[in-house]
Protein backbone atom coordinates (compact mmCIF):
# COMPACT_ATOMS: atom_id res chain seq x y z
CA UNK A 1 0.00 0.00 0.00
CA UNK A 2 3.22 2.43 0.59
CA UNK A 3 5.10 1.58 -2.48
CA UNK A 4 5.02 3.85 -5.50
CA UNK A 5 6.29 2.28 -9.02
CA UNK A 6 6.19 5.32 -11.26
CA UNK A 7 5.86 9.09 -10.77
CA UNK A 8 2.11 9.08 -12.57
CA UNK A 9 0.89 5.93 -10.42
CA UNK A 10 0.52 6.85 -6.20
CA UNK A 11 0.39 4.35 -3.44
CA UNK A 12 -2.73 2.89 -2.47
CA UNK A 13 -2.68 4.37 0.82
CA UNK A 14 -2.02 7.84 -0.32
CA UNK A 15 -5.39 7.57 -2.06
CA UNK A 16 -7.62 6.24 0.50
CA UNK A 17 -5.61 9.42 2.82
CA UNK A 18 -5.98 11.77 -0.12
CA UNK A 19 -10.21 11.46 -0.92
CA UNK A 20 -10.69 11.52 2.91
CA UNK A 21 -8.32 14.73 2.93
CA UNK A 22 -10.47 16.35 0.18
CA UNK A 23 -13.51 15.87 2.14
CA UNK A 24 -11.83 17.22 5.73
CA UNK A 25 -10.18 19.64 3.85
CA UNK A 26 -13.41 21.23 1.81
CA UNK A 27 -16.64 19.97 3.85
CA UNK A 28 -15.31 19.86 7.32
CA UNK A 29 -12.93 23.01 7.92
CA UNK A 30 -15.44 25.08 6.02
CA UNK A 31 -18.52 23.55 7.18
CA UNK A 32 -17.67 22.53 10.56
CA UNK A 33 -17.35 25.27 13.48
CA UNK A 34 -14.41 24.95 14.87
CA UNK A 35 -12.88 21.88 13.73
CA UNK A 36 -9.67 20.70 14.20
CA UNK A 37 -7.74 18.49 11.82
CA UNK A 38 -7.19 15.15 12.95
CA UNK A 39 -3.47 15.55 11.98
CA UNK A 40 -2.00 18.83 10.79
CA UNK A 41 0.78 17.27 8.81
CA UNK A 42 -1.50 15.58 6.68
CA UNK A 43 -2.13 18.56 4.98
CA UNK A 44 1.02 18.47 3.49
CA UNK A 45 1.41 14.76 3.53
CA UNK A 46 -1.84 14.42 1.13
CA UNK A 47 -2.53 17.87 -0.54
CA UNK A 48 -2.93 16.79 -4.46
CA UNK A 49 -2.26 19.94 -6.69
CA UNK A 50 -4.21 22.58 -4.44
CA UNK A 51 -1.71 25.94 -4.55
CA UNK A 52 -4.31 27.54 -2.75
CA UNK A 53 -4.41 24.92 0.09
CA UNK A 54 -0.48 24.83 0.72
CA UNK A 55 2.69 23.28 0.56
CA UNK A 56 2.81 19.19 -0.12
CA UNK A 57 4.85 15.97 -0.38
CA UNK A 58 6.38 16.12 -4.20
CA UNK A 59 3.79 13.58 -6.57
CA UNK A 60 6.83 11.83 -7.57
CA UNK A 61 7.54 11.33 -3.94
CA UNK A 62 4.67 10.19 -2.45
CA UNK A 63 5.92 6.66 -2.00
CA UNK A 64 8.16 7.61 1.12
CA UNK A 65 5.27 8.45 3.14
CA UNK A 66 5.95 5.42 5.28
CA UNK A 67 4.23 7.49 7.77
CA UNK A 68 1.46 7.94 8.49
CA UNK A 69 0.78 3.76 8.74
CA UNK A 70 -1.85 1.50 6.95
CA UNK A 71 -3.54 1.77 10.46
CA UNK A 72 -3.49 5.18 10.89
CA UNK A 73 -5.22 6.30 7.73
CA UNK A 74 -8.09 4.19 7.99
CA UNK A 75 -8.76 5.91 11.39
CA UNK A 76 -8.13 8.96 9.66
CA UNK A 77 -11.12 7.80 7.74
CA UNK A 78 -13.17 6.98 10.16
CA UNK A 79 -12.84 10.02 11.92
CA UNK A 80 -14.07 12.13 9.01
CA UNK A 81 -16.92 9.60 8.06
CA UNK A 82 -17.73 10.24 11.77
CA UNK A 83 -17.34 13.81 11.48
CA UNK A 84 -19.51 13.64 8.09
CA UNK A 85 -22.14 11.61 9.66
CA UNK A 86 -22.82 14.27 12.17
CA UNK A 87 -22.80 17.36 9.99
CA UNK A 88 -25.21 15.77 7.43
CA UNK A 89 -27.40 14.62 10.44
CA UNK A 90 -28.16 18.31 10.85
CA UNK A 91 -31.74 18.94 9.65
CA UNK A 92 -30.54 22.56 8.31
CA UNK A 93 -27.71 21.66 5.80
CA UNK A 94 -25.53 25.04 4.95
CA UNK A 95 -25.93 26.94 1.41
CA UNK A 96 -23.14 25.22 -0.59
CA UNK A 97 -22.77 21.69 1.44
CA UNK A 98 -24.19 19.44 -1.03
CA UNK A 99 -22.25 20.77 -3.70
CA UNK A 100 -19.08 20.15 -2.49
CA UNK A 101 -20.53 16.62 -1.14
CA UNK A 102 -21.14 16.13 -4.64
CA UNK A 103 -18.01 17.22 -5.97
CA UNK A 104 -16.11 15.21 -3.33
CA UNK A 105 -18.07 11.74 -4.49
CA UNK A 106 -17.34 11.98 -7.97
CA UNK A 107 -13.73 12.81 -7.12
CA UNK A 108 -13.54 9.49 -5.23
CA UNK A 109 -14.80 7.57 -7.92
CA UNK A 110 -12.02 8.87 -9.74
CA UNK A 111 -9.85 7.87 -7.14
CA UNK A 112 -11.19 4.66 -7.17
CA UNK A 113 -10.42 4.05 -11.24
CA UNK A 114 -7.19 5.27 -10.38
CA UNK A 115 -6.13 3.20 -7.27
CA UNK A 116 -7.32 0.02 -9.36
CA UNK A 117 -5.06 1.00 -12.81
CA UNK A 118 -2.10 2.24 -9.89
CA UNK A 119 -2.27 -1.21 -8.30
CA UNK A 120 -1.61 -2.63 -12.07
CA UNK A 121 1.49 -0.68 -12.79
CA UNK A 122 2.98 -1.76 -9.18
CA UNK A 123 2.71 -4.95 -10.20
CA UNK A 124 3.52 -5.36 -13.45
CA UNK A 125 6.66 -3.55 -12.21
CA UNK A 126 7.03 -6.51 -10.58
CA UNK A 127 9.35 -9.56 -11.79
CA UNK A 128 6.89 -12.21 -10.13
CA UNK A 129 3.57 -10.67 -11.85
CA UNK A 130 1.39 -11.11 -9.22
CA UNK A 131 -2.35 -10.96 -9.97
CA UNK A 132 -4.46 -8.61 -7.83
CA UNK A 133 -7.25 -11.40 -7.85
CA UNK A 134 -7.39 -14.77 -9.56
CA UNK A 135 -8.33 -14.92 -13.26
CA UNK A 136 -11.89 -15.63 -14.03
CA UNK A 137 -13.00 -18.20 -16.28
CA UNK A 138 -13.87 -16.45 -19.78
CA UNK A 139 -13.97 -18.25 -23.51
CA UNK A 140 -11.14 -17.29 -25.77
CA UNK A 141 -11.50 -15.42 -28.72
CA UNK A 142 -9.27 -15.06 -31.93
CA UNK A 143 -11.71 -13.44 -34.26
CA UNK A 144 -13.34 -10.19 -33.46
CA UNK A 145 -16.29 -8.93 -34.40
CA UNK A 146 -16.55 -7.40 -37.67
CA UNK A 147 -15.68 -3.18 -37.87
CA UNK A 148 -18.52 -1.24 -39.18
CA UNK A 149 -19.43 2.08 -40.41
CA UNK A 150 -21.69 4.25 -39.67
CA UNK A 151 -21.82 7.70 -41.08
CA UNK A 152 -23.17 11.08 -39.19
CA UNK A 153 -24.46 13.62 -41.12
CA UNK A 154 -23.27 17.48 -40.75
CA UNK A 155 -24.15 20.70 -39.37
CA UNK A 156 -23.93 22.81 -36.42
CA UNK A 157 -24.85 20.85 -33.03
CA UNK A 158 -25.25 21.44 -29.72
CA UNK A 159 -22.11 20.18 -27.14
CA UNK A 160 -21.28 20.40 -23.55
CA UNK A 161 -23.38 19.29 -20.57
CA UNK A 162 -26.63 21.24 -19.45
CA UNK A 163 -29.50 20.23 -17.23
CA UNK A 164 -30.21 17.88 -14.58
CA UNK A 165 -27.27 16.18 -12.57
CA UNK A 166 -23.64 16.22 -12.03
CA UNK A 167 -20.98 17.57 -14.31
CA UNK A 168 -17.46 19.13 -14.13
CA UNK A 169 -17.09 22.06 -14.38
CA UNK A 170 -14.86 21.51 -18.25
CA UNK A 171 -18.10 19.89 -19.61
CA UNK A 172 -19.48 23.33 -19.48
CA UNK A 173 -20.99 25.23 -21.33
CA UNK A 174 -23.18 23.80 -23.78
CA UNK A 175 -22.50 25.48 -27.11
CA UNK A 176 -22.48 25.15 -31.04
CA UNK A 177 -19.63 23.52 -33.52
CA UNK A 178 -19.58 22.98 -36.75
CA UNK A 179 -19.77 19.39 -37.39
CA UNK A 180 -18.26 18.13 -41.06
CA UNK A 181 -19.67 14.74 -42.35
CA UNK A 182 -17.79 11.64 -40.93
CA UNK A 183 -17.92 8.05 -40.15
CA UNK A 184 -16.90 6.52 -37.16
CA UNK A 185 -16.20 2.39 -36.68
CA UNK A 186 -18.62 1.09 -34.58
CA UNK A 187 -16.11 -1.10 -32.37
CA UNK A 188 -12.72 -0.29 -30.31
CA UNK A 189 -9.27 -1.15 -32.12
CA UNK A 190 -8.57 -4.89 -30.89
CA UNK A 191 -5.40 -6.72 -30.06
CA UNK A 192 -5.44 -8.82 -33.26
CA UNK A 193 -5.33 -5.81 -35.16
CA UNK A 194 -2.56 -3.78 -33.09
CA UNK A 195 -0.53 -7.16 -33.48
CA UNK A 196 -0.97 -6.13 -37.61
CA UNK A 197 0.16 -2.88 -37.37
CA UNK A 198 3.35 -3.91 -35.29
CA UNK A 199 4.03 -7.06 -37.71
CA UNK A 200 3.81 -4.60 -40.44
CA UNK A 201 6.51 -2.52 -39.07
CA UNK A 202 4.20 0.27 -37.37
CA UNK A 203 6.80 0.88 -34.40
CA UNK A 204 9.24 1.42 -37.49
CA UNK A 205 7.75 3.40 -40.10
CA UNK A 206 8.49 7.69 -39.12
CA UNK A 207 6.02 8.60 -41.41
CA UNK A 208 3.19 7.49 -39.22
CA UNK A 209 4.05 9.46 -36.25
CA UNK A 210 4.15 12.82 -35.26
CA UNK A 211 7.48 14.36 -34.63
CA UNK A 212 7.12 13.99 -31.26
CA UNK A 213 6.28 10.28 -30.69
CA UNK A 214 8.71 9.41 -32.82
CA UNK A 215 11.35 10.87 -30.60
CA UNK A 216 9.50 8.60 -27.54
CA UNK A 217 9.43 5.65 -29.09
CA UNK A 218 13.38 5.63 -29.91
CA UNK A 219 14.56 7.06 -26.96
CA UNK A 220 11.85 4.56 -24.97
CA UNK A 221 12.23 1.73 -27.08
CA UNK A 222 8.45 1.19 -27.65
CA UNK A 223 7.66 -1.71 -29.79
CA UNK A 224 4.44 -2.93 -28.29
CA UNK A 225 1.55 -0.96 -25.91
CA UNK A 226 2.12 -0.84 -22.27
CA UNK A 227 2.06 -4.52 -20.21
CA UNK A 228 3.12 -5.99 -23.16
CA UNK A 229 5.44 -8.79 -23.21
CA UNK A 230 6.36 -11.59 -25.71
CA UNK A 231 7.61 -15.35 -24.56
CA UNK A 232 8.38 -18.27 -26.59
CA UNK A 233 4.70 -19.29 -26.49
CA UNK A 234 3.12 -15.69 -27.99
CA UNK A 235 2.51 -12.68 -27.22
CA UNK A 236 0.97 -11.80 -22.99
CA UNK A 237 -0.19 -9.35 -21.33
CA UNK A 238 -0.11 -8.33 -17.95
CA UNK A 239 -3.59 -7.09 -16.31
CA UNK A 240 -5.49 -7.20 -12.97
CA UNK A 241 -5.68 -11.42 -13.26
CA UNK A 242 -1.65 -11.38 -14.03
CA UNK A 243 0.26 -12.72 -17.09
CA UNK A 244 -2.13 -14.20 -19.15
CA UNK A 245 -1.99 -14.93 -22.95
CA UNK A 246 -2.73 -11.99 -25.43
CA UNK A 247 -6.59 -12.46 -26.32
CA UNK A 248 -6.81 -11.27 -30.63
CA UNK A 249 -10.27 -10.21 -29.88
CA UNK A 250 -10.26 -7.70 -26.73
CA UNK A 251 -9.55 -4.58 -27.18
CA UNK A 252 -6.09 -2.91 -27.04
CA UNK A 253 -5.42 -1.37 -24.10
CA UNK A 254 -2.36 0.95 -22.50
CA UNK A 255 -1.59 2.91 -25.54
CA UNK A 256 -0.45 6.36 -25.59
CA UNK A 257 -2.14 8.79 -28.09
CA UNK A 258 1.03 8.87 -30.29
CA UNK A 259 0.62 5.24 -30.76
CA UNK A 260 -3.34 5.95 -31.47
CA UNK A 261 -2.66 7.98 -33.81
CA UNK A 262 -0.05 6.36 -35.21
CA UNK A 263 -2.39 2.99 -35.98
CA UNK A 264 -5.25 5.46 -37.18
CA UNK A 265 -2.17 6.49 -40.30
CA UNK A 266 -1.78 3.18 -40.60
CA UNK A 267 -5.49 2.22 -41.15
CA UNK A 268 -5.56 4.70 -43.83
CA UNK A 269 -7.92 6.93 -40.81
CA UNK A 270 -8.20 9.13 -38.35
CA UNK A 271 -9.14 9.60 -34.21
CA UNK A 272 -12.17 10.89 -33.87
CA UNK A 273 -12.86 14.59 -32.57
CA UNK A 274 -14.36 14.61 -29.09
CA UNK A 275 -17.40 16.42 -30.45
CA UNK A 276 -17.48 13.93 -33.02
CA UNK A 277 -17.42 11.17 -30.26
CA UNK A 278 -19.86 12.95 -27.97
CA UNK A 279 -22.47 13.42 -31.02
CA UNK A 280 -22.48 9.57 -31.72
CA UNK A 281 -22.33 9.06 -27.78
CA UNK A 282 -25.24 11.23 -26.88
CA UNK A 283 -28.41 9.36 -27.61
CA UNK A 284 -27.03 6.09 -26.36
CA UNK A 285 -27.88 4.39 -22.94
CA UNK A 286 -24.51 4.94 -20.42
CA UNK A 287 -23.95 1.16 -20.14
CA UNK A 288 -20.86 -1.51 -21.12
CA UNK A 289 -18.39 -2.88 -19.26
CA UNK A 290 -17.46 -0.80 -16.49
CA UNK A 291 -16.35 -1.51 -12.62
CA UNK A 292 -19.71 -3.09 -11.84
CA UNK A 293 -19.55 -6.17 -14.10
CA UNK A 294 -16.34 -6.51 -11.72
CA UNK A 295 -14.64 -7.62 -15.18
CA UNK A 296 -11.82 -5.55 -14.32
CA UNK A 297 -10.52 -5.70 -18.20
CA UNK A 298 -11.47 -4.79 -21.48
CA UNK A 299 -13.91 -7.57 -23.19
CA UNK A 300 -14.34 -8.40 -26.38
CA UNK A 301 -17.35 -6.19 -28.49
CA UNK A 302 -20.46 -7.88 -28.41
CA UNK A 303 -22.42 -8.59 -31.58
CA UNK A 304 -23.98 -5.74 -33.07
CA UNK A 305 -27.78 -5.82 -32.63
CA UNK A 306 -28.24 -2.56 -34.67
CA UNK A 307 -25.88 -1.56 -37.92
CA UNK A 308 -26.58 1.94 -37.13
CA UNK A 309 -25.58 1.72 -33.33
CA UNK A 310 -21.53 2.43 -32.21
CA UNK A 311 -20.68 -0.53 -29.42
CA UNK A 312 -18.41 -0.26 -26.28
CA UNK A 313 -18.93 3.85 -26.18
CA UNK A 314 -18.73 3.34 -23.12
CA UNK A 315 -16.55 0.87 -20.62
CA UNK A 316 -13.70 -1.25 -21.99
CA UNK A 317 -11.00 1.59 -22.27
CA UNK A 318 -11.00 5.50 -22.49
CA UNK A 319 -10.32 6.63 -26.57
CA UNK A 320 -7.96 8.76 -27.44
CA UNK A 321 -9.57 11.69 -29.59
CA UNK A 322 -7.75 14.25 -31.78
CA UNK A 323 -8.72 17.08 -29.93
CA UNK A 324 -6.94 19.39 -27.38
CA UNK A 325 -8.08 19.36 -23.94
CA UNK A 326 -9.21 23.21 -24.06
CA UNK A 327 -11.79 25.06 -22.49
CA UNK A 328 -15.21 25.55 -24.27
CA UNK A 329 -16.24 29.46 -25.78
CA UNK A 330 -16.90 31.42 -21.98
CA UNK A 331 -15.63 29.08 -19.82
CA UNK A 332 -14.70 30.23 -16.15
CA UNK A 333 -12.91 27.91 -13.54
CA UNK A 334 -15.08 28.12 -10.24
CA UNK A 335 -13.94 30.53 -7.66
CA UNK A 336 -11.46 29.41 -5.13
CA UNK A 337 -9.29 26.00 -4.20
CA UNK A 338 -11.97 24.12 -6.38
CA UNK A 339 -11.27 26.09 -9.64
CA UNK A 340 -7.87 24.28 -9.78
CA UNK A 341 -9.38 21.16 -9.89
CA UNK A 342 -9.80 21.33 -13.93
CA UNK A 343 -8.87 24.71 -15.52
CA UNK A 344 -5.44 25.18 -15.17
CA UNK A 345 -4.54 21.71 -16.83
CA UNK A 346 -5.85 22.74 -19.87
CA UNK A 347 -2.92 23.21 -21.81
CA UNK A 348 -0.80 20.31 -23.77
CA UNK A 349 -2.92 17.10 -23.03
CA UNK A 350 -5.70 15.26 -25.05
CA UNK A 351 -9.24 14.60 -24.39
CA UNK A 352 -10.56 10.99 -23.87
CA UNK A 353 -14.21 10.11 -23.90
CA UNK A 354 -16.40 7.39 -22.53
CA UNK A 355 -15.53 5.17 -19.68
CA UNK A 356 -13.40 1.92 -18.68
CA UNK A 357 -13.41 -1.30 -17.01
CA UNK A 358 -12.50 0.14 -13.63
CA UNK A 359 -14.60 3.37 -14.34
CA UNK A 360 -17.59 3.43 -11.29
CA UNK A 361 -21.00 3.12 -12.69
CA UNK A 362 -22.64 6.46 -12.51
CA UNK A 363 -19.33 8.30 -12.92
CA UNK A 364 -19.15 8.43 -16.96
CA UNK A 365 -21.67 10.78 -19.39
CA UNK A 366 -21.63 11.96 -23.13
CA UNK A 367 -20.21 15.16 -22.21
CA UNK A 368 -17.28 13.45 -19.97
CA UNK A 369 -14.35 15.45 -20.52
CA UNK A 370 -11.19 12.94 -19.87
CA UNK A 371 -7.78 14.35 -20.24
CA UNK A 372 -4.05 13.10 -20.41
CA UNK A 373 -1.16 13.83 -21.29
CA UNK A 374 0.11 12.29 -24.97
CA UNK A 375 2.65 9.59 -23.96
CA UNK A 376 0.70 8.55 -20.90
CA UNK A 377 -0.47 4.99 -21.74
CA UNK A 378 -0.62 3.34 -17.46
CA UNK A 379 -4.48 3.99 -17.51
CA UNK A 380 -6.89 1.67 -19.53
CA UNK A 381 -6.83 3.94 -22.93
CA UNK A 382 -7.02 2.42 -25.70
CA UNK A 383 -8.87 4.20 -29.73
CA UNK A 384 -11.55 4.01 -32.10
CA UNK A 385 -11.18 4.85 -35.84
CA UNK A 386 -12.95 7.62 -37.39
CA UNK A 387 -13.10 8.64 -41.07
CA UNK A 388 -14.25 11.64 -43.42
CA UNK A 389 -17.41 10.93 -45.13
CA UNK A 390 -16.83 11.65 -48.60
Amino acid sequence: MTVQPMEDASPTKWHLAHVTWFFETFVLAKFTSNYKPFNESFNFCFNSYYEAVGQRQPRGLRGLLTRPSADDVMKYRSHVDDKLATLLANPTIPDGLAEVIEIGINHEQQHQELLQTDILSLFAANPLRPAYRAASVRSSRDVAEPMNWISYSGGIRKVGHEGAGFSWDNEQPRHDVLIRPFRLADRLVTNGEWLDFMADDGYRTPSLWLADGWTLINREQWRSPLYWEEHSSGWHQMSLEGLTPLQRADPVCHVSYFEADAFARWAGKRLPTEFEWEIAAEPLPVAGNTLATRSLRPLPAPKSEDPGRPRQMFGDVWEWTQSAYLPYPNYRPPSGAIGEYNGKFMVSQQVLRGASCATPDGHSRATYRNFFYPHQRWQFLGLRLAAELS
